[in-house]
């Protein structure tokens, strides 16, 4: 698909992953709806990308919330033909800790936010996207790239939580692309490495180096702008369907 002229909702859009994928997509010459929890943030990321970008605040585990957000970011740009779903937390807990066995709240909420997060944002875009006229001779109406996580194939001691609900974005990716398939929506996955995110720069030398040099090649940790062009390959590449690819540098992680 064609950005240029296009619309993005890209949950999580105020900052990392997100932030980076959006302003690829408006590079390319489309415009981009911030659908993101943290509404202050997203406003003014909004007001930094510019004229194509508009925020809007939700929570993605919140099925009104969401499609509140979508129906405001149709009425604001006319339609949604790219969904990239970046919205997601990190936590750990161990099955067992010293506290006893971790709560089915905390395991709850995690999948909650990442797993059912994502699901409730897509199956949204989706709809609108249906009603697109085809953009490409093909029929293609829109292009939905989900976010999973390395730990959906190598969780780490006290990622349960986190691995399975990645785990569960990397499970869903082919099913639905084969519901939408008839819909002319493509559905992709990144399942993206240990990236320069807000949430990693604040991390000790002591987590962060052992991450580094688990990293194949090159010896560093991803940056957001080569998940956006991940992103926007995607979302250009009309054969690309139904499939979870790495952005890691190879790493592959230990167990701690």
């Amino acid at each position: 698909m064609d950005i240029n002229g296009k619309v993005a909702l890209v949950t999580g859009g105020a900052s990392g992953l997100g932030r980076a994928t959006a302003q690829t997509v408006l590079e390319a010459g489309g415009q981009v709806a911030l659908v993101d929890l943290n509404a202050d943030l997203a406003t003014q990321t909004a007001r930094e990308l510019g004229d194509g970008a508009a925020a809007f605040a939700a929570n993605v585990a919140q099925a009104d919330s969401v499609k509140a957000a979508i129906d405001a970011a149709v009425e604001r740009f006319g339609a949604i033909h790219i969904n990239v779903n970046c919205a997601g937390i990190g936590a750990a807990g161990r099955t067992l800790g010293r506290d006893g066995p971790l709560s089915l709240e905390a395991f709850n909420f995690v999948i909650q936010v990442n797993l059912v997060g994502t699901f409730n944002s897509l199956r949204l875009c989706a709809l609108h996207m249906a009603k697109n006229e085809p953009a490409t001779p093909d029929g293609e109406r829109g292009v939905i790239v989900n976010t999973a996580s390395v730990a959906a194939f190598d969780g780490q001691i006290g990622q349960a939580a986190y691995s399975a609900s990645k785990g569960g974005v990397v499970g869903m990716t082919l099913p639905i692309a084969r519901d939408l398939g008839r819909n002319g929506i493509r559905v992709c996955t990144i399942a993206p490495g240990i990236f320069e995110t807000p949430m990693m720069m604040g991390a000790p030398d002591r987590v962060r180096v052992p991450l580094v040099e688990s990293v194949q090649f090159p010896n560093r940790l991803g940056e957001a702008p080569e998940f956006a062009q991940l992103a926007r390959q995607i979302i250009e590449n009309p054969y690309l369907n139904g499939e979870t690819i790495r952005l890691d540098g190879g790493i592959r992680m230990q167990p701690r």
